[in-house]
């Protein structure tokens, strides 16, 4: 009888938190821009609005999570 791996499944947590690239690169949300915004300052809360890259450090964990993305 063949003993089979189990199925390597898209976590849908960090499917929501990440959206793919047209070059491959993986896209995230800063935090910080929750609650305690009175004392930020106007520049700082626009830029904590704006997506940025995933660091490489983060990329194997992320890889695993969400084995059917095809990034690079």
């Amino acid at each position: 009888m063949a003993r089979t791996a189990g199925k390597s499944k898209t976590r849908k947590s960090m499917a929501k938190r990440y959206k793919l690239t047209g070059t491959g690169k993986l896209l995230r949300r800063k935090q910080g821009k929750r609650h305690l915004l009175e004392n930020k300052n106007r520049k700082r809360k626009r830029n904590l609005g704006k997506a940025t890259l995933v660091s490489a450090a983060d990329m194997p964990a992320i890889r695993r999570g969400m084995p059917f993305s095809n990034f690079k």
